[in-house]
């Protein structure tokens, strides 16, 4: 008894140290621990990502199935875009993560503000896009007349305030890099706490702000992750982060770019392919009408409150293992990944039981059209199929961009979406005419098939002598 004792004092103390900010090193003591650290707020941070998500669409989902069928095309299209900054953020998680288990801080701060130049620069491109072409981006993705007409001011306003965004997604990875996670945790909480607050005031209006219906839900967001942008830029130059910034050291270094550049060329082709497959996936799926697209945005959904949290897992792993090769310390590294991999593969064997169980009954709480819920339950059912293998599929991948191996997940990807996954989806859906089933065991199978290929080549070790 009083050894139970003892370790619910310790998990309390240990999770208060977590959300506390203070420095850790990841490198010495017990891994258990430091998994521990490092995920309970990252989960917390991603926990509270897929909690605006489903509030976000639960708000969405009053307005009309059009509107939500509009952030369905809209963000899969964000994602494509995203696709550079994603590589970016995995290469600077990566390379400050390197540097701090070099114990070179410095060095860790060099590769700071290239990663802010680089995601500035990228930014305006998209605004540019999204601000002039919004009308013709949903129409691309096979979007109707009158969806375009309802929703085109939510793909012009989230992508033309993109920055916003790109930059709390950046500063995010250098946080989690640098070991600083509580940090990136409390700046998310900031920004979608702000969102769920402001999104029913700018989609139904309030007092003198109008009702702007689903374009409301893309001002929401980009006035709740601006307030935490700032929020970031003040840590970074005066707060309490590992890594502290000066004006001074705001110059261009360009052997630090070209290193990262060359670092995230792995990341961004590795999720070119994963979201354009899904792209692909989406457009397929707008071929069967508004209320099954629907049903599958809002699956999608609910399926990221629990895939954040399994995320937030993985990219604990991913700083473990940049940090400690930075100490040159590969095994503790991969001993690292089998715990978390397993912690998240028992986390996510728990959600998949609820989500088959109870599947209706949650899209139910949505939308309780039939065509929504028969579809969005069917989705919901047939990915939760294969949850416990996207646990440590996810934990892997994540450990070889971790290491700077973004080169090996690209390869994985391109196999798994681009050889398997898309042809199937097609031909199932399509050719053979199995309809929106055909795409949703496309997806599982697919993931199934990228963690049996991830943990394979993760035995190889290969991983442990990257340079970065």
């Amino acid at each position: 008894m009083q050894s139970n004792k003892i370790t619910l004092n310790q998990f309390f103390k240990y999770f208060k140290e977590a959300l506390s900010g203070k420095e850790q090193d990841f490198t010495s003591g017990s891994i258990r621990r430091a998994v521990f650290m490092l995920s309970i707020p990252m989960i917390l941070e991603m926990l509270m990502e897929s909690v605006f998500a489903i509030v976000d669409i639960m708000y969405v989902s009053k307005v009309s199935v059009n509107a939500v069928a509009t952030i369905g095309l809209t963000e899969s299209v964000v994602t494509l875009i995203y696709a550079v900054a994603i590589g970016l953020s995995m290469a600077a998680t990566a390379v400050v993560a390197r540097r701090i288990g070099e114990k070179d801080v410095k060095g860790a701060g060099e590769a700071t503000v290239q990663v802010l130049f680089l995601g500035i620069v990228i930014s305006i491109i998209i605004s540019t896009i999204g601000i002039f072409y919004s009308k013709e981006i949903l129409a691309l993705m096979g979007a109707e007349p009158d969806l375009i007409a309802e929703g085109s001011g939510y793909t012009k306003v989230l992508l033309g305030g993109n920055i916003t965004i790109m930059l709390l997604f950046l500063i995010n990875a250098i946080f989690r890099g640098a070991g600083n996670a509580s940090v990136a945790m409390w700046t998310l909480i900031l920004s979608n706490g702000l969102n769920i607050i402001l999104d029913p005031m700018f989609i139904f209006g309030f007092g003198p702000i109008p009702a702007y219906g689903v374009e409301g839900a893309a001002i929401a967001t980009t006035i709740g992750r601006g307030t935490a942008v700032v929020f970031q830029l003040i840590i970074l130059f005066y707060g309490y982060s590992t890594i502290k910034l000066k004006l001074k050291d705001l110059v261009i270094r360009v052997k630090v770019m070209l290193n990262l550049i060359k670092v995230s060329l792995g990341g961004i082709g590795q999720f070119l392919i994963g979201t354009s497959s899904w792209v692909f996936l989406m457009r397929i799926m707008s071929e069967f009408g508004s209320e099954v697209l629907a049903g599958y945005t809002i699956a999608i959904r609910v399926m990221l409150f629990t895939l954040m949290p399994a995320w937030g897992m993985s990219n604990a792993a991913a700083t473990l293992v940049g940090q400690n090769l930075g100490a040159k310390k590969p095994d503790r590294a991969e001993a690292s990944v089998w715990k978390t991999g397993r912690y998240n593969g028992i986390f996510m064997a728990i959600v998949s039981v609820i989500y088959l169980a109870f599947a209706p009954q949650i899209i139910t709480l949505f939308n309780s059209t039939p065509e929504v819920v028969k579809y969005g339950s069917m989705c919901l059912r047939i990915i939760a199929a294969g949850y416990v293998f996207y646990g440590y599929g996810m934990t892997v991948i994540q450990s070889f961009n971790g290491a700077g191996d973004t080169k090996t997940p690209t390869y994985i990807n391109f196999i798994c979406f681009w050889i398997f996954q898309l042809p199937f989806a097609y031909v199932i859906a399509i050719t053979l005419e199995y309809g929106p089933v055909g795409v949703f065991w496309a997806i599982t199978l697919a993931e199934i098939l990228i963690a049996v290929i991830g943990i394979l080549w993760f035995k190889r070790g290969k991983w442990k002598t990257v340079k970065v």
